[in-house]
């Protein structure tokens, strides 16, 4: 199997100042075409540290990608250690880069410096991929057996996420032309409210009877779930495809509504096959939501989904609770009697939301996301959230919900809230339709 290295450069990654997502996004593309990621690591603004791991990458690997430290600053290192861990003799100008480069900064209003010039300058030891939103290309360096014992290739690519991820098409592509790739095939059956070691004791004699040569992976996720996925790395070979399919059938008679999607799906995703069907579909029915704890974070998941216009009606953020009664209409007696965290509190909410925002469904959260604000009676990491639907026909709301609990941070403490409010509408939604 052919075999890859990620390194990411520059000492703000190093010191936390900012997240590495392009190794997360270049694992995915690699992991889709049959390339299997051995490591995964970072390095500082060390010419001799980035020569001397990216040597030892490429004796133990096929390909290496690395991101970052090629700017036009001073600090940015990466070039002159690649041309010399390359045998690069000097530096050549790519033309088709020099254009981009002078076409951005014009677009930019900004004055063209050598500095920006020397950024479409390279060793004469690579090839280029132009970089058509940023001014580093690519740099693609191909090593004979000779130097590291086995054909190998480094591609070099700018650091900016959005470039990164625009040149790793182009990059996928060399890859493809220069190795002879096996296939793998993932398949993922994402589940919810069901804990992980429940999960795995519900299915133990389910996954002692799996395949030896299909393997599977429990990976939690406080928004997602636990997701299962069965991966097989020898999926050509006859019928092996179908009896991934055969096993998956078998994983949701066990698992039943705890299932809710597959592969890329997510609980916000799902929704506009839920709430609009199919095109012929009788049922064309709409949402809106009401969040106190969660802030907006709900209403920024179902808006991530393009499209959502067509079934989602809006939100209102009622934090206060002179919010919740003056403008959702909850019932001040409520609040004053069993308090805003409270399952009276978070029913009256949904069904006064279905009327406010005239939807057939709603959701919404009331909670203590913390780190302040709980008692002894509601501790920090509670929260109820309630879903309701609205009949037209007879204008009755049928409502149900459920109590959390998630002593954690208050941003995952808030993920969690969501994630179960979107669980418990889908839950919802399912009862009504079949």
């Amino acid at each position: 199997m052919i075999t890859a290295s990620i390194c990411t450069i520059g000492d703000e990654i190093l010191i936390g100042q900012i997240v590495d997502t392009n190794s997360s996004y270049i694992s995915k593309a690699l992991n889709s075409i049959g390339v299997k990621v051995r490591y995964m690591f970072s390095i500082g603004d060390d010419r001799n540290e980035i020569i001397n791991n990216l040597s030892n990458c490429l004796k133990e690997t096929d390909i290496v990608i690395v991101t970052g430290g090629l700017g036009p600053t001073k600090d940015d290192i990466t070039k002159d250690a690649l041309a010399a861990l390359s045998g690069a003799t000097g530096y050549y100008q790519s033309p088709q880069q020099l254009a981009i480069v002078k076409r951005i900064l014009s677009a930019r209003k900004i004055e063209l410096l050598d500095v920006n010039l020397d950024q479409a300058s390279v060793p004469d030891s690579c090839k280029v991929i132009p970089n058509e939103l940023g001014t580093a290309p690519c740099m693609v360096f191909n090593f004979s057996e000779d130097k590291f014992g086995h054909k190998a290739v480094l591609y070099s690519l700018p650091g900016v996420p959005y470039e990164a991820e625009r040149l790793l098409d182009a990059v996928v592509e060399s890859i493809k032309q220069n190795f002879t790739l096996e296939r793998i095939c993932h398949r993922t059956i994402l589940t919810f409210g069901i804990a992980e070691s429940v999960l795995a004791k519900q299915i133990e004699a389910w996954e002692d009877a799996l395949p030896k040569w299909l393997h599977l992976a429990y990976l939690p996720n406080a928004t997602l779930g636990v997701r299962l996925r069965l991966s097989c790395f020898d999926s050509e070979l006859p019928g092996r495809i179908e009896s991934i399919d055969e096993q998956i059938s078998k994983l949701k008679d066990i698992l039943g509504d705890s299932i809710y999607g597959s592969d890329a799906d997510s609980l916000q995703s799902i929704l506009p096959h839920l709430l609009q069907g199919p095109p012929q579909a009788s049922y064309q029915e709409t949402l809106a939501v009401a969040e106190s704890c969660t802030g907006g974070r709900l209403s920024e998941l179902i808006t991530s989904v393009a499209g959502c216009s067509a079934y989602y009606k809006g939100s209102i953020t009622a934090y206060a609770n002179e919010v919740k009664i003056n403008v959702l209409g909850v019932d001040a007696d409520i609040i004053k009697k069993h308090g805003a965290v409270s399952q009276q509190c978070a029913e009256a909410m949904a069904k006064a939301t279905t009327l406010t925002m005239d939807s057939d469904y709603a959701i919404a959260t009331t909670g203590i996301a913390g780190p302040g604000g709980g008692s002894k009676e509601k501790p920090v990491g509670t929260c109820w959230i309630a879903a309701a639907h609205r009949d037209r026909v007879t204008g009755e709301i049928e409502v149900i919900s459920k109590q959390i609990f998630s002593m954690s941070s208050r941003s995952v403490n808030v993920q969690r809230f969501a994630a179960n409010a979107l669980n418990l509408l889908r839950l919802l939604i399912k009862r009504k339709l079949f």
